[in-house]
């Protein structure tokens, strides 16, 4: 790896294990904020959710005393909070409309300023947005911020994923993918034993946020994608990266070699707005591939964060649930030593993923052993956990390069959109997944799975930068060791 490839790596793996922090947060905030304030202040929410950290049914008796004492010993601050904790449950679902809001306009800004910059303020007020609760314990001052780490969250997310498959080489494309989410699962376990440890609502903020805080100057080392400079003609950042190191050097040419852009820095610069965004994205090519790639990601999100947020239904605590949960996700990073193309991967993955969420239900209908049906809808989530890493480097490889981050924002949506549907679909009675719910989760990724057949495979060749190069793309997987990378192009 060249040194600029280690930067980009390294440095987005940190971005992930952090944003994992405040993704689950609103989950910590109410098993933490009950136990620290008295009950009659905690209330109704206050009271099912401390039950829910234990894992054991509510004691209304022994919780008020917990609560009581824990109150005492916090005094000042944790009052504030105790007074409006009816709030809280409103912060996951202002969150996904804030993931929905970041998915509409993160696309449009990192076409136009660049990936890099879009990623650093977001990394910057992210990492605020931890911090600014615990100084402003106010409802509105709460919500707001939820909404605006949603949005940080679906930005960094995008730009995160598209800057690490453009500077990896197309044999080497599926790793990104699957060691980021990898990242963001050692991310969720980590958060788990930083909330334990956290019994007011100042610590847990405070404990969730200094880390991003302090790693923030790394951050300023991340480089700009190439093949963006290349596009918008800023040679002389593409130059700079060559002169960095020989390494760096050979990795530009080898990521540019096979880029139809390399003729734009002998072409003049267009002396007005081009409507070649418009015509890509009315293209049928693009159309088609859009309503799919937006479909799977809609049904992934459904499956995967309905799973993720009612984990502790199947009768564990919250902090165990959650820490297993994230273990679950590690066996993601195998994946890519499958040696197949992206579409079969993707159709076994939602399959299996359909077919474990089917079982558990079953399980569950029938009175299935808790830890077996936890079991299976973990092996459900971990499925779908590969599709999701797949399908956004199909995306990026189905797009061509001028409409790519528009497009992913488009699929993005959808996939807030699915977020969105589980954080406003209630529970039942005892807190578990419901019927309907549960046979969603395990129908939609079948389907996608059929869907998958009406796209073509994109593994081993070259990003696209038009139509005609998407056009192009195999229905096949090409022949693996050439080393002409157009040959890719060629059925």
């Amino acid at each position: 790896m060249s040194p600029l490839q280690l930067s980009v790596y390294l440095r987005l793996s940190l971005v992930f294990v952090f944003t994992s922090f405040l993704f689950f947060l609103d989950i910590f905030t109410a098993a933490v904020v009950p136990l620290s304030c008295a009950g009659a202040g905690a209330g109704r929410y206050g009271n099912t959710s401390s039950s829910a950290a234990r894992g054991t049914p509510a004691e209304p008796t022994d919780d008020n005393n917990n609560n009581n004492n824990n109150n005492q010993s916090h005094p000042g601050v944790e009052d504030s909070v105790c007074a409006w904790t009816h709030w809280l449950s409103y912060g996951q679902t202002v969150f996904m409309f804030g993931q929905l809001l970041g998915s509409m306009i993160g696309g449009t800004l990192s076409d136009r300023y660049g990936k890099r910059p879009v990623l650093l303020v977001c990394v910057y007020v992210h990492a605020a947005c931890g911090l600014v609760p615990a100084l402003l314990p106010q409802p509105l001052v709460f919500l707001t911020i939820r909404g605006l780490t949603g949005v940080c969250c679906c930005c960094i997310n995008m730009c995160s994923f598209s800057l690490a498959v453009e500077w990896t080489p197309p044999s080497s494309r599926l790793w990104p993918p699957a060691f980021l989410p990898f990242c963001f699962s050692v991310g969720t376990m980590l958060s788990c034993p930083l909330s334990w440890f956290s019994s007011t609502w100042t610590s847990l903020h405070l404990m969730l946020s200094l880390p991003q805080l302090v790693c923030l100057p790394l951050f300023l080392s991340i480089p700009e994608s190439p093949r963006w400079l290349l596009l918008k003609r800023k040679t002389d950042v593409l130059d700079r990266y060559r002169d960095n190191s020989p390494a760096d050097e050979q990795c530009l040419t080898l990521l540019l070699s096979c880029s139809d852009l390399q003729s734009a820095q002998k072409e003049e610069p267009p002396t007005g707005p081009s409507p070649s965004d418009i015509v890509h994205l009315r293209h049928p090519t693009i159309l088609v591939r859009l309503f799919i790639m937006s479909y799977l990601s809609a049904a992934s999100a459904l499956t995967y964060f309905g799973i993720c947020m009612n984990i502790s239904s199947f009768g564990v605590g919250v902090y165990s649930a959650h820490f297993f949960s994230g273990l679950s996700e590690a066996p993601c990073l195998l994946v890519p030593l499958l040696r197949l193309g992206r579409r079969p991967i993707s159709m076994l993955a939602l399959f299996l993923s359909g077919s474990a969420c089917f079982l558990s239900l079953l399980l569950s209908r029938h009175n299935g052993e808790a830890v077996l049906v936890m079991s299976l809808a973990l092996l459900g989530k971990l499925c779908i956990l590969a599709a999701i890493f797949i399908s956004t480097l199909y995306s990026i490889e189905l797009f061509p390069t001028v409409v790519r981050q528009r497009c992913m924002s488009l699929v993005n949506m959808s996939f807030r959109l699915g977020c969105l549907v589980n954080a406003l679909v209630p529970p039942t009675v005892n807190g578990a997944i419901s019927l309907a719910a549960m046979v969603v989760y395990s129908s939609g990724p079948i389907i996608g799975c059929g869907l998958c057949l009406l796209l073509p495979e994109t593994s081993d060749g070259p990003l696209p930068d038009s139509v005609e190069d998407c056009d192009r793309q195999p229905w096949m997987k090409a022949p693996s060791g050439g080393h002409d990378e157009k040959q890719t192009h060629v059925i």
